[in-house]
Order: structure tokens, then sequence, then C-alpha cells
């Protein structure tokens, strides 16, 4: 995998990274969109600028976290209802403690470690896949795999997140932000 080294990141940091690379623009996380009904600085996409990352680079990103839930990659059992449109992401674990070469060849299995042993569990994504809305990440300790424990729970988080638009992601006018809702 990538990341291997010693890394400090915060849920929130992640999910940033993902509205990020969902948006191709350097969003910034914000509690409100418009108080007393005039939008604040960063309530709407215009006001965060581009990365600067060309395009046809976000999509091969996009497409493959795309093929991740919906293209038989790890996280299938994460896929949305079809009428919420689909869902982006990307498993991860991360280890804490060392398994050796030696443990490895012997037949390592994660599942025998104590429980404070095994790996922590991650799961970042966004969606709709086409319009993004929400973007999210989701850490379980001691979860062991991304793909078992945080995605389906990401699964369930947008879901809900989903009931609570007064509008389905289909109808969603992609001037939402524009218009306060």
């Amino acid at each position: 995998g990538i990341g291997q080294g010693f890394y400090q990141l915060t849920p929130l940091s992640l999910a940033v990274m993902t509205a990020r690379l969902a948006t191709g623009r350097a969003v910034q996380p914000h509690l409100t969109r418009a108080i007393a009904g005039q939008p604040v600085r960063g309530a709407k996409p215009e006001d965060w600028p581009s990365l600067g990352i060309p395009e046809a680079d976000l999509r091969v990103v996009r497409e493959a976290m795309w093929a991740v839930v919906n293209g038989g990659g790890t996280a299938g059992i994460a896929r949305l209802p079809g009428q919420l449109g689909s869902m982006a992401g990307k498993t991860g674990t991360t280890q804490v403690r060392r398994v050796t070469r030696e443990q490895r060849e012997r037949g390592f299995n994660v599942a025998n470690l104590p429980r404070e042993w095994r790996p922590h569990a991650l799961f970042v994504a966004y969606a709709p896949y086409d319009n993004p809305v929400f973007a999210l990440s989701v850490i379980v300790e001691h979860g062991t795999s991304g793909s078992g424990a945080a995605a389906p729970l990401a699964r369930d988080i947008l879901m809900e997140a989903f009931q609570r638009l007064p509008i389905t992601p289909a109808q969603r006018d992609p001037r939402v932000a524009e218009l306060g809702r």
C-alpha cells in the first residue's frame, strides 16, 4: 500500500482531502453557509480556488475511487441504494504494531492478535459520485479492515445524510450552495 510510515492525520483532514479530490477545489471546512440570510465566505464552490491539478489526473483518482465501491473493489459492501446515486471511496488500514517478515512467512493472521494490537480501519468517501454533496472519513479503532468495518458505517452515515436533505440528489440544483439550502 501507500502511506507506509508514520503519519498523523485527523478524520477531518481526511474528509477535507476527499472533498478536494471530489471537487478539484481547495475546499475549507465551515459550520454554516449563511448567517441571517447572508452567505458566508467559503459557502459557494466558486469561493474555493482550484487545486491546480489537471482534470484528467483528478478523473483517474475519482474513477479508481468509484471502482473501489462500485466496480468490484474492496468496498462493494458500501454501495449505496440506486436512488441515491453512487459513492466513490478508498479503504485503508493503519498498523498499530509492526509485523515482521518472519511472522508473515509463518502465516501471520491479524485475527489471532489481541484486539488492542489489531489495525485501525479507515474509509474515506464522497457522494454522489457525479455531483458531490458529502465527503466523509470513518475510522474504527482496531477495526481490522477498512472494507469490513469502516466502509459499511460510511454507507449508513451517507444514507442518513441523504435522508436529511430536503430534496433527493437527483433533484439537486447544482446552485444549491448559492440558494442557501
